[in-house]
Parts: C-alpha cells; structure tokens; sequence
C-alpha cells in the first residue's frame, strides 16, 4: 500500500462518507512472525525480556481526556446524552486479526448495526478497545487492515488502552516500544495517520497510554499493563510508579467531586482469568486494589482483554459489594478454547473466601465465537452486555448481561428507563445470574 501523507484537520472524522462492503483479504500481506517469536522465547528463558517504560502521558500526574474533546468540543452532543439519562458505549479487546479480516470484520459490523435505533438514547457514544489493537508487534504497516478498514464505516469516536502486543516490538526489529500506537491513538491534535490509507478517520487525542475518561454518567480509568505476555504490570522496576500515583489521584478526585457516576477500570492484561487460560497477574492486582482501599474507592467493573475469549466474574468482598470482572478478548484475533479436556460448568468458583481473599466466582464465558461489550449506564445502573458476532447484526438480544447499582454496589435486576430514579435498596432483592447459551 502507498504512504499516504499525514492530513491534519480542524476537528474529528470517523466514518467514511459512503458506506461499502467489508474487504475479503487484506490489502497488506502478514508476514510470518515465526522467526522473531523464537527469538522473543529465547530472550524470555533467558530473562531479557522485561517491561517497558513508555514516554509520560500529557496533562500532568492525573491526565484527562472528555468526550466533548473528542468530539472536537462539541458540548451540545454531550448535553443531548445528558438529556437522556444514559450513556451507551461499546469494548473489547484483542481485535486485530492476522489471517484474514472475516472475524474482525463480523465484529466491526455488529457493533455499527447497534447504531440503527428507534430510541436515539440507545446509539453508542463511543467504543473503548481493550488492547492489541495490531499484531504481532503493533506494527504500522498493518493498522489499515487491522484497525481503520474494519472499522471505517464506525460513526463514533473509537479510544483504546494498549496491549501488550501494541508495546512489545519485535524483536528482529528497530521499531521504538508504542511507537504506532502513541501516533494513532494519542496524536496532539486531530489528523489522518498515514496509516488510515486514504480512509478519514483521525487518530484519537488521548493524552497518553494512561489517563481517565470522562462522559456523562461514567469515568473511565485507563490503564496501560506494558508489553510482557505476562503477567500484566503497571509498575515496578525499570517503569517507575506514575501511574500508580495516576490511579490514586484518579481515586482521590471522585470523593473530591463526589462523583456518583460509574467507575470502570479498563486495561489489558486480566486481573482475574480462568486458570486454564493466561492468569490471573496478582501483583497488579495487588497494586490496584491497595489503591482502592487507601482511597476508600472501589470500580463498578474491571474491564479486560488478552485471554481470546470472554469470561465473566464476580468478586464479592467482606462488605457485601459485588464487582463484575470481565475479559472480552475475542474481538477478532484467534480463539482461546477455556477447556483443558471436559467445558468447565458454571458458576465456578476460582477464589473461595477467607483468609483475606475475597470470594470470585465464574459466572459466565464464551470460547467459542468472537464479540463485544455494549455497556449502558445511568444515573442509577451499569448494565454491561455480551453480543457476540455470530448472532448477526439483526439480534439485539445479549448472550450474557450483569446490571450493577450505582450506589449498593450489588449486583442488581436492570430497570429499563427506571433505573435512574432507583432507590439503593433495590439492590437488596434477589440477584439473577445470566446465563447464555453457549454454542458447542
């Protein structure tokens, strides 16, 4: 494909002009990764592989990024969500597809078909991607296959976490660490990649690879868990501690404004996985939750990505307050089967409570097809839902669903159009469990 040079433009673009058919192979060959994956094993046995330190985000210790700034300021679209009294946006993870744009493609075309409403207030505002945006290595010769092509008909602003995949460069390589990442999805202003290919899209304006997201009804802690396989981290030795002082002033700043919104925490690697699959990484998890417990401040929901698959927990702590935690890989790179022999039968407890562990139960999951989360909040409930892409773009219907309330932090039966005027004590009633359908 041609370079195509860099446009800059005097606000945001999405989707293209005239819709067309998705593309049937790629216009860009991807080369075999073989060679450097040995190399990349061979520097692991070898303990040469560690993480990564990333340039500093703008916008201080606690960067902020809004939804009226990605919409090039445009204050009466924020307001018009606010006027509805929800927010609806889409998440997943691990998109990019290596051998061919039909999974990610199926993906892409299911989440736009969820912008054809009769109520407006069910539309997206925007999607939240959950990391390796582009393999291998997050080059920029693939991200016109892999990223802007499936999703050149997306009418909304797309704002992403990195993964690991989108930090570590290959090894046989001189590409710097993030380095297409940071110029598609944290330019300084609002221009065409060369990397779009001719399509329109500009690249995203987050401040950096860590920084909270604010829209109405929700703020959005996006974390970067670097570039290793595993096990995820934010911080430690030869990375500093930035972010975790971003994720206390982050914490620190919702009793400040009292804010009564959803808290979501959105990174790549999962703080909790299934055993059978990559696990869980403790360390961070350990990092996370002492920043929670100083602050007195616990997320709503964890989202994640890097198992290719989609897993649903809930973690139920001594105060009675259930988080979902929820891994949504399977957005278009291969599949990750969770069973080792027999399918695991759920609900399926991973962590039993006691001796200061906090029971976590799996409640859900789907190995089999790829998908994304729709995710609904109001002033009383986070609804958060799975779809996956071999329903078709007709069914609206989710295969798995959990409802938070706001304020209980118990798991809770939704409220459509009521949940905003909810009392808390709605959270007292019993609590269904979702089960989907799981194909075989």
């Amino acid at each position: 494909m041609a370079t195509q040079p860099v446009r800059k433009l005097s606000g945001p673009a999405f989707a293209e002009s005239q819709p067309e058919a998705p593309e049937q192979r790629f216009q860009t060959k991807h080369a075999s990764d073989a060679a450097a994956y040995k190399t990349l094993d061979q520097l692991a046995k070898e303990h040469k592989v560690q993480p990564l330190p990333f340039p500093a985000p703008r916008g201080g210790v606690e960067p902020r990024l809004a939804l009226a700034d990605v919409l090039g300021g445009d204050v009466s679209a924020v307001q018009k969500i606010q006027a509805s009294g929800q927010i609806v946006f889409h998440s997943a993870g691990d998109i990019g597809a290596t051998k061919g744009p039909m999974s990610e493609e199926a993906v892409a075309g299911k989440m736009g078909a969820d912008f054809r409403e009769a109520d407006p207030a069910a539309a997206p505002a925007f999607a939240f991607l959950l990391g390796d945006i582009v393999y291998s290595f997050g080059e920029s010769q693939y991200y016109y296959d892999q990223f802007y092509e499936p999703f050149r008909d997306y009418p909304a602003p797309i704002l992403a976490v990195a993964g690991n995949h989108d930090g570590m460069p290959s090894p046989l390589g001189d590409a710097k660490t993030l380095a297409a990442f940071l110029d598609n999805f944290c330019s300084s202003g609002f221009r065409v990649s060369p990397d779009a290919g001719g399509l329109t899209r500009t690249a995203q304006i987050q401040p950096g690879v860590f920084f909270t997201f604010e829209a109405p009804f929700v703020r959005i802690i996006a974390l970067y868990s670097n570039a290793l396989e595993d096990p995820g981290v934010i911080a430690g030795p030869g990375i500093g501690d930035s972010q975790l002082k971003f994720l206390r002033a982050a914490l620190a700043r919702v009793t400040e404004e009292r804010f009564q919104g959803a808290v979501l925490f959105a990174l790549h690697h999962p703080p909790y996985s299934t055993p059978n699959t990559r696990g869980w990484s403790v360390e961070m998890l350990q990092q996370l939750d002492q920043a929670c417990a100083a602050a007195e401040v616990w997320p709503h929901a964890v989202l994640a990505g890097h198992a290719h698959n989609y897993q649903r927990f809930t973690r139920t702590r001594p105060d009675g307050s259930e988080i979902p935690y929820i891994v949504c890989g399977n957005g278009g790179h291969g599949l990750q089967t969770l069973s080792r022999g027999s399918a695991l039968r759920t609900p399926l407890v991973v962590q039993a409570a006691g001796g200061g562990k906090d029971q976590v139960v799996l409640e859900n999951y789907d190995d089999q097809d790829y998908g994304y989360l729709r995710v609904l909040v109001n002033a009383g409930q986070l609804r958060l839902e799975y779809h996956p892409a071999s329903d078709g773009s007709a069914a609206k219907t989710p295969d798995d669903h959990v409802t938070v309330d706001l304020a209980a932090r118990r798991l809770a039966q939704f409220e459509p159009g009521g949940a905003a005027a909810a009392p808390a004590a709605r959270a007292a009633k019993p609590k269904p469990r979702a089960k989907a359908r799981r194909r075989a």
